[in-house]
């Protein structure tokens, strides 16, 4: 159970992240996430960047996991990873230009992936 905890607090932290670049352009992530779904469908080769689809495959692979009776560890790190590609970029992109609200927007995911990764190396191999 407490996997399932951790894998949907990963998915819901990462949704929030806000991104911000020029002088009138920010959005959340899943604000960017529905657009980039919704062009999955319309337009596949304007969405076909490895910033915008390894991070959603993440997301999708720890939606697999939320309902597995017994969620998969590696299908938990592997999720946690590929998203963690595009939120570590956010967060040093924050800590770079000094973006308070950018670096605030990205900690709850880093802390739930410290939990995540804490709580499957502490438990038996893979």
């Amino acid at each position: 159970m407490k996997t399932k905890l951790l894998n949907a607090g990963l998915i819901l932290s990462s949704l929030f992240a806000y991104l911000e670049w020029g002088q009138t352009n920010s959005m959340f992530l899943i604000q960017g996430e529905i657009e980039v779904i919704s062009k999955l469908f319309s337009d596949p080769t304007s969405v076909l960047h490895p910033f915008t689809l390894i991070p959603l495959f993440g997301q999708v692979l720890l939606l697999v996991t939320l309902f597995q009776k017994q969620p998969s560890k590696v299908l938990s790190l592997l999720g946690l990873g590929c998203i963690a590609i595009l939120l570590l970029l956010i967060f040093a992109i924050g800590l770079m230009v000094l973006h308070v609200k950018i670096i605030a927007s990205t900690l709850p995911f880093l802390i739930v992936g410290y939990l995540t990764l804490r709580h499957h190396l502490k438990k038996a191999p893979l």
